[in-house]
């Protein structure tokens, strides 16, 4: 499909608004170029017994296609000069993995043989049973990954028909992308000195496009209903990427007030980078840390950008995703051991593997029934228990990079004491076998620390206190489970309340267990990186933040705004209440906004 191009002597000058998605802040005004989705007509026939290996070649031929042409794709990327030159070198590089016999392919390769259908129809069912078991998860994180997956099966699609991928040419200046979807690799190659905006019909704040677009710092919103069908190359767009909004062909109203808007936060993003040499130092003289969540390595340019003082959550598992085999303990020790010096001296928080239940990772999961995959399944610890020859490894990797800088390790999912000490004695296995090696080893064992996520833990956080090194609570999971409410599901999603008490009791004791016990516990998960929360978690004791590195300026003004005691006096009140309405109100009546 071309290009779209305004209709001549058409009148599609009405102003329309499309919300969405806010992956990437910043509000820009420029002129849409709506780029071809890239989909063709895809054809399903049944072929003859004698067809099959005819069949299963040319999906060869354009797999091998496909291969060639992200090969290239790698070239271009090395001549990046920037994080997102390595970040798409490396988004390719799982490309390439997924291309040779990952499941996709194996899938379809046995389709052709089994059900005698041509290639094209093969990629297409294999592309949508997977697309079933993704959707199906509660991980958004994980979920998003399905974006690689189709990303893969198109570019074999397009080979198979012979339809030539077409990349994003040369824009003019203050261009902004419209598509129905963008894949990293398209994200990583826009120049943001010529594309001001992006805006698209699917992706999710997770997946690797919305990272990538906040590494570049373009203003961008992903996951706009009807998008494509209203609006056409040449229309003026102005992309709100904070507020999660597009609107095309705007009128003189709306360009006026998103122009204040722009200038709004311009004046605030200048303010809050002021702050970045400025300690997070309550009025009172109350010290709190503020850290970074990461999932990928690209994200480490916007730590240095709001100088996080260390990385409070990593994300191991996109080592794991996307790949037919499972990292090395030399694959994963180079990767975090990047991540360590990059962080200068400050501590490193890295999770072990957090796959199984709703977390796909094929290599891992292995031959285990489909039993696995339920929200209450196999996850996290469990998972690592279960198969200890991976955590070893892990533990490994961890170890070898502690050498480059202070690193702590996270148990992800730990509902008893036993999960911890077991994971205690092979944490010592590890090293005593890195020792035999003649490794170098830490002076010292990295702390070994509980991630509370599921009620069990928290209401076991003084015992858990005990045989942990330190503790870490994760707000999003914790709320999930204590409210039996999915987010990600639009029926419930009105459920997933933070302020519930019932949320706030858990993270109370939890606090409270880990003070009494005299270790360290912080806070990570939306919770950690919303200002307006901000005065309540500190309130409850919490010194230690661990958030998204976009969100740390303004919960650091917060907290300099704030008095400790006062905060903890406000929480007080707080959790006498029994209602979640008059919380918030409490809340906001605190921060200012009643």
């Amino acid at each position: 499909m071309p290009d779209q191009i305004r209709p001549v002597g058409i009148n599609v000058m009405k102003e329309q608004r499309f919300p969405g998605l806010g992956v990437s802040p910043g509000v820009a005004f420029g002129i849409a170029h709506v780029r071809e989705s890239g989909v063709v007509d895809i054809p399903e026939y049944e072929i003859r017994k004698k067809d099959v290996k005819t069949e299963e070649d040319r999906l060869v031929r354009a797999v091998r296609l496909a291969q060639r042409q992200v090969r290239r794709l790698q070239s271009r990327a090395k001549e990046m000069a920037n994080e997102a030159g390595e970040e798409l070198w490396a988004l390719l590089d799982a490309y390439l993995l997924m291309l040779d016999g990952s499941r996709l392919v194996r899938g379809a390769e046995k389709r052709i043989g089994a059900q005698r259908i041509n290639a094209e129809a093969a990629i297409q069912m294999e592309i949508a049973v997977i697309s079933e078991a993704f959707q199906a998860m509660d991980d958004t994180y994980i979920a998003a990954r399905l974006d690689d997956i189709r990303e893969v099966g198109n570019r074999i699609l397009l080979n198979l028909g012979k339809h030539p991928l077409r990349p994003l040419s040369a824009l003019p200046k203050g261009s902004i992308v419209i598509a129905e979807n963008l894949s990293p690799a398209d994200m990583a190659q826009l120049d943001p000195s010529t594309v001001v905006g992006v805006g698209t019909l699917l992706g999710g704040a997770e997946g690797h496009t919305a990272i990538v677009a906040r590494a570049l710092g373009i203003p961008s919103v992903l996951g706009a209903t009807d998008l494509i069908e209203g609006v056409h190359t040449g229309d003026r767009v102005i992309i709100d990427g904070s507020a999660g909004l597009i609107v095309v062909n705007p009128g003189p109203d709306t360009l006026k007030r998103l122009e204040r808007r722009r200038a709004e936060l311009d004046k605030a993003s200048k303010r809050l980078a002021r702050l970045k040499s400025q300690p997070a130092i309550s009025r009172d003289g109350t010290v709190f840390k503020l850290q970074a969540n990461i999932e990928l390595p690209i994200e480490m340019k916007m730590i240095g950008h709001v100088a996080a003082e260390g990385v409070g959550l990593l994300r191991s598992e996109f080592m794991f995703m996307n790949r037919p085999t499972v990292p090395t303990e030399d694959e994963q020790f180079e990767t975090m051991r990047h991540i360590v010096e990059g962080m200068n001296g400050y501590p490193v928080t890295i999770r072990t593997l957090d796959v199984g239940a709703e977390k796909a990772a094929n290599a891992v999961i292995g031959e285990m029934d489909d039993s696995v995959a339920t929200a209450l399944g196999l996850r996290g610890i469990r998972l690592s228990l279960l198969r200890p020859d991976l955590l070893e490894t892990q533990f490994c990797a961890m170890l070898r990079a502690a050498n480059y800088g202070p690193v702590r390790i996270l148990l992800p999912m730990v509902t008893t004491v036993s999960e911890v000490q077991q994971a205690r004695k092979i944490l010592e296995k590890a090293a005593a076998r890195l020792k035999r090696r003649k490794v170098k080893l830490p002076k010292d064992l990295p702390p070994l620390g509980t991630m509370i996520e599921v009620p069990g833990a928290a209401l076991a956080a003084d015992a858990l206190a005990q045989v942990s090194d330190f503790l870490a609570i994760g707000s999003n999971d914790l709320t999930m489970y204590t409210l039996a409410a999915d987010r990600a599901n639009e029926h419930v999603a009105s459920l997933f309340d933070p302020l519930h008490p019932a949320v706030l009791r858990l993270i109370q004791f939890t606090t409270g267990a880990a003070m009494k016990a005299r270790i360290p516990i912080s806070i990570c998960g939306e919770m950690a990186g919303d200002p307006q929360l901000t005065v309540l978690l500190a309130g409850l004791g919490l010194r230690e933040f661990s958030m998204s590195p976009s969100n740390i300026p303004r919960v650091k003004q917060r907290i300099r705004e704030m008095d400790a005691v006062a905060a903890s006096n406000r929480a007080n009140l707080i959790m006498d209440q029994v209602d979640s309405g008059r919380i918030r109100m409490l809340l906001d009546d605190f921060n200012g906004l009643a």
